[in-house]
């Protein structure tokens, strides 16, 4: 009987260790506003899992932590394309990209300079 106490206690323990609820990741995504910012950070906020989007305007990057269990970056990064923006990974298509607002046009050349500060 002792044994399988023990046995089971490992089993638990082992169980615990292996799901990390609080995954950190940091990824790049492309964007040129708040406004970006606000759409970035919904589309990973809506992925069931993630805790906590920031996505900083200046550096594109997006700091995330999420339940490994229940999502992936694979997914999140996905949801960042389905609303139009890129990612090193996942390129959004050109109809997710179209449906951002003019001023988040982070592919044209001239919307980037715009956003740029002095």
């Amino acid at each position: 009987m002792k044994k399988l106490g023990i046995i089971v206690i490992m089993l638990i323990s082992m169980t615990a260790f292996s799901q990390n609820k609080n995954a950190k990741a940091s990824i790049e995504v492309d964007g040129v506003c708040n406004m970006c910012k606000d759409r970035i950070e919904k589309a990973c906020l809506k992925t069931k899992g993630v805790k906590s989007a920031v996505w900083n305007v200046n550096t594109h990057e997006l700091k995330l932590i999420y339940d490994e269990n229940k999502t992936d970056l694979k997914t999140v990064e996905k949801n960042i394309a389905a609303v139009g923006h890129d990612t090193k990974e996942i390129i959004a298509t050109d109809e997710a990209y179209n449906s951002v607002h003019d001023c988040c046009k982070y592919r044209e050349e001239s919307v980037v300079e715009d956003h740029k500060e002095d």
